[in-house]
């Protein structure tokens, strides 16, 4: 009986330590299949990293899963870590480890969420994961700014792709040292604007068009994009007919419109990214109003907008802030990640990719993959040092640091990162501005004389 109890004993003990390692041994579960969980939930493993003996590197990715621009940014996240780690990894030192992405969602892009909210959510993804990285990090832009301190506090270094507003420089400035390992690869409001300007500027050239009505939403870097706007226009002897801002959530914007049509403006530019600016699009069409509809409307720049809108989005001249979402042919890596984008997410879901961070999301993960690879080292200054000497081929075009750790924008992909101004057409998205990757000439609508 006693021999008994004791090989009873003996066996007890093994299964218990197989147990514990086989727990020990288990992979993380892959971005498609694991659930998104909100900021008042756990962060969520991504990547389906295996570590084959090797320590993995941990990347964090705090985005807003509520808009469809920070669902697509994380799949874009998802897909550069896959092609990583399916290579074998990032090699610090001689050795390939693979990425580890940990998500959570920071709930900025749900309205009246408070931005303390958003920050706890960041700095719980950073408290339980212990990220060597943050990539495509954090969704609004008055968030951003806040969490600038947090960033500096733990010393991550940090490429953020979704908000846009330039006191993010202007904030790094004030103490270079403290925030030098914030990093932003996509536009900021600026580079946003300048796009809508050069476009304008081709346009009445090409047209002799001159008056103008602005109307946009009422966010920073909205409002920033349009006061550029503004400022342009009367500095090159443009009529402004007027200018309103409005409330996300908006849902008629007609009367704007009847200002627009009565003062004969010839040309409407609109920086939106709410859904609610769909329907801004089907009230010009319904109301024949006779100008050119020209900005960011975040709605209609995914390829199945004309599913859902149809002929009403005809003759919009639409921003794609960053090339990808839309594949350009002068620049391949583009086309490239449109295509696979839809191989791994399906056909559906490509078509669906919005025009705004999905580009420069994937191209972050590479970014600091290289970056560490170059610095050999998980160091976070060294990271940091490696990263302000990047100059890469990316989706988005060429890819360099400035001086305050912004991505530049320009109009040459071979020079710099590039968006591109799209004219739907027949339901295609047609390329039309910058020149160096146009792929095809303005239409004017229908309705509309010169």
């Amino acid at each position: 009986m006693k021999r008994r109890l004791l090989i009873w004993v003996a066996v007890l003990a093994v299964s218990l330590v197989l147990i514990g390692v086989a727990g020990c041994g288990q992979g993380t579960s892959t971005g498609e299949g694991a659930k998104q969980e909100g900021a008042g939930q756990g962060s969520v493993e991504q990547g389906g990293a295996k570590t084959g003996g090797a320590e993995p590197i941990v990347f964090g990715a705090p985005v807003g899963l509520g808009s469809q621009e920070g669902r697509n940014s994380l799949q874009a996240v998802e897909l550069a870590v896959e092609e990583i780690n399916a290579r074998g990894g990032i090699s610090v030192g001689g050795t390939k480890r693979p990425i580890k992405l940990v998500s959570i969602d920071d709930r900025g892009a749900e309205p009246g969420i408070p931005v303390h909210d958003s920050l706890a959510a960041v700095e719980k993804l950073i408290v339980e994961n212990k990220p060597n990285a943050i990539v495509a990090g954090i969704f609004r832009s008055e968030v951003l700014l806040a969490g600038m301190d947090l960033i500096a506090k733990y010393k991550i270094p940090f490429i953020t792709t979704m908000p846009m507003t330039p006191q993010f420089e202007k904030k790094l400035q004030t103490d270079r040292e403290k925030y030098k390992y914030l990093f932003r690869a996509s536009v900021n409001s600026l580079h946003h604007a300048g796009y809508i300007l050069k476009g304008l500027e081709f346009i009445g050239k090409e047209f002799g068009f001159n008056k103008i009505y602005i109307m946009h939403e009422d966010l920073l870097w909205a409002t920033a994009a349009s006061d550029a706007i503004e400022k342009w226009a009367k500095d090159n002897g443009w009529e402004v007919v007027g200018r309103d801002a409005y409330p996300s959530g908006s849902s008629d914007f007609s009367s704007s419109l009847t200002k627009a049509k009565s003062g004969q403006a010839q040309v409407i530019a609109v920086t939106f990214d709410m859904p609610q600016t769909g329907i801004l699009i089907k009230q010009v069409k319904t109301m024949q109003i006779p100008a050119v509809t020209i900005g960011y409307v975040s709605p209609a720049t995914a390829e199945n907008a004309w599913d859902v809108f149809g002929e009403d989005i005809e003759g919009l001249i639409n921003l794609v802030p960053e090339i990808g979402p839309i594949p350009i042919q002068a620049v391949p890596k583009s086309v490239e990640f449109n295509k696979n984008f839809g191989i791994k997410y399906g056909e559906e879901a490509r078509r669906k990719m919005v025009g705004h961070s999905p580009g420069p999301s994937y191209d972050s993960v590479y970014i600091m993959a290289d970056a560490i690879e170059r610095a050999g080292s998980l160091d976070p200054d060294a990271i940091v040092t490696a990263l302000e000497q990047t100059d890469m081929e990316g989706v988005v075009g060429r890819i360099k640091f400035n001086e305050d750790h912004q991505v530049p924008y320009g109009f040459d992909p071979k020079e710099t990162a590039i968006g591109a101004l799209f004219q739907w057409q027949s339901g295609k998205r047609v390329p039309v501005f910058p020149e160096a990757i146009s792929e095809g000439k303005i239409a004017l609508p229908s309705y509309m004389q010169k």
